[in-house]
């Protein structure tokens, strides 16, 4: 029998699903990425240690329970808050099983944890990107060749790195505060690390505070300024985080919000939106003009390159669902990690040595990779099918806020397919 209850019903169910991923991250390193939440339910998780099998009885039982309450037809949020919980529960047990040895496919897994289906991307798609982009590329020998001769002319200087960053983060703060506001307790730390396997990392403390992180390992390059700057902080990560502890953790007093599970569907909203967000910070032609006036010529590069190289940028864009499918060859063992490489460096373009920190970050995050470029499709199609398209930025804006301050997940978001490419 099932029930109409009040939003109070949810609040043990909620309770109960932070224990059970600070729980999960006692079997797995990498799973809870923020908890900001009573420090006393950590220590009672620590002392109670569970193993997986009780944990995932545990999470089904939770799930029992979400499925007596009847979830509202409408699209309210305490409708949201109950697809929230029971999709990020599902989600907890497919990482359970994971960790018990269950092997799911690179397609079965992306749907498992972050309730999406990857669309297919094939060879002669990405060779059809690669023969534009060679159009637009000088000097002479093989695309991959001239791309790479190309990005050489563009990296920030190591002695300028900081100065680019802080200049590139403080526009993307401006532009977010004006556009929707943020908390007046949020703020951030910037570090500049080495031997990680990502490029940036926005680590959320609570009550406002990120700790943001950017990888030195390899040369950095003018674009990954901006980049980095919306997506880890404005209006990506560190607003999204922000503003999810301030409207609902704290106003609402959903406890779910004090705890962020990095296998799990939040995560394609969490980097869609991270993504996205750059072009919401920067529309049309917004981002060139900064860079040509502001980045390029603290990094001591020509101002006058700013257009095409940004032309180039846009096409190698499309050329991220590569990652994609190397991950799927590479998780289905239908690659060696030899030819996942491979494949990288041919259709992504990447350096030797990119493509192999990008085999490494699959290794340790598997099918996350989708959470970047898929997400960013489908958080585009979302807010654009909202009215919120180029053309309208006010209302781009308004959508973008309205999402990030909800507890929306992708199955939320199919007001669209994202299509296959072949």
């Amino acid at each position: 029998m099932t029930s109409i209850l009040p939003d109070s019903a949810l609040d043990s169910i909620a309770e109960s699903y932070v224990k059970l991923v600070l729980a999960i991250g006692l079997h797995d390193s990498d799973y809870v990425d923020a908890y900001f939440g009573p420090p006393g339910w950590r220590d009672e998780v620590n002392v109670a240690r569970q193993p997986i099998e009780e944990l995932i009885a545990g999470a089904q039982k939770l799930l029992q329970n979400l499925g007596r309450i009847t979830r509202p037809k409408t699209e309210d949020m305490l409708a949201l808050r109950h697809q929230y919980l029971t999709r990020q529960l599902r989600s907890a047990v497919a990482r359970l099983e994971m960790l018990q040895g269950h092997s799911f496919t690179f397609e079965e897994e992306a749907f498992a944890l972050y309730d999406a289906y990857p669309p297919v991307y094939t060879a002669p798609f990405f060779d059809g990107m690669i023969a534009k982009l060679s159009d637009l590329l000088p000097g002479t020998g093989s695309t991959a060749q001239r791309y790479e001769s190309f990005r050489t002319r563009f990296i920030i200087p190591r002695g300028k790195l900081d100065t680019v960053f802080q200049t590139a983060i403080r526009e993307c703060r401006d532009r977010t505060r004006k556009a929707i506001g943020l908390p007046d307790n949020e703020r951030f730390t910037l570090e500049y690390v080495t031997n990680k396997s990502w490029s940036g990392y926005n680590w959320y403390q609570g009550s406002g505070a990120s700790l943001i992180q950017i990888n030195t390992d390899l040369p950095i390059y003018i674009d990954r300024a901006v980049d980095l700057a919306a997506h880890e902080g404005y209006p990506g990560h560190h607003v999204y985080n922000s503003l999810l502890e301030t409207h609902l953790a704290r106003e609402l007093g959903w406890v779910e919000f004090t705890v962020y599970a990095l296998f799990s569907p939040q995560s394609l909203i969490a980097e869609g939106t991270a993504n996205f967000g750059i072009e919401v910070a920067f529309p049309g032609e917004e981002r060139i003009a900064f860079e040509r006036g502001a980045l390029f010529p603290l990094a001591g590069l020509d101002p006058e390159e700013t257009k095409r190289y940004y032309a180039v940028h846009q096409l190698t864009g499309v050329l991220n669902y590569a990652h994609n499918e190397a991950a799927r060859g590479y998780l289905n063992g239908t690659m060696s990690r030899a030819q996942a490489e491979e494949w990288l460096v041919a259709y992504a373009l990447m350096s030797g040595e990119r493509a192999a920190q990008r085999v490494r970050f699959i290794d340790t995050y598997r099918s996350y990779v989708i959470n970047y470029n898929l997400g960013q499709d489908l958080v585009r199609h979302y807010i654009e099918a909202r009215g919120g398209t180029s053309d309208n930025p006010s209302r781009r804006w308004q959508e973008f806020r309205a999402l990030i301050s909800s507890p929306r997940l992708p199955s939320g978001l199919a007001t669209s397919e994202v299509p296959a490419k072949s």
